[in-house]
């Protein structure tokens, strides 16, 4: 017997803006059921489990032990400008002169992500 993964949950001030913001980094939406205001939304993924949205009183303070990685389907560097554009905010870079490495923003709430090369990027790099 095994467990099934059912969601990612992650902590948060204000449940329905931050669910909206990953809505916007995934390109998928929000449970129809949820509404402004709620203390638990949730972003349906197109495969594998939810990002669930949790209201919680206390504030971030430290760096997160566990993130998520994102593989864009445009160039690593295109989807952090538009990730940028929506809110995200930078806060590492690992990218290498050869073209290889990561990015690392954070969300509105401080939690951070990494933003990965995406299929083309790794195709360039890895002949």
């Amino acid at each position: 017997m095994v467990s099934v993964l059912q969601n990612v949950a992650i902590d948060c001030a204000d449940a329905y803006e931050l669910a909206r913001f990953w809505s916007g980094v995934t390109g998928r939406p929000l449970d129809p059921d949820c509404r402004p205001g709620d203390r638990e939304t949730q972003v349906l993924l197109a495969e594998g489990p939810v990002l669930y949205f949790n209201q919680v009183s206390e504030a971030k303070t430290v760096k997160n032990r566990v993130h998520l990685c994102l593989r864009p389907e445009t160039s690593r560097d295109q989807e952090v400008e538009r990730l940028l554009g929506l809110g995200a905010t930078f806060v590492g870079d690992h990218r290498n002169p050869d073209g290889t490495g990561w990015a690392v923003l954070s969300d509105p709430e401080g939690n951070e992500f990494c933003v990965l090369r995406s299929d083309s990027d790794r195709a360039v790099t890895n002949p």
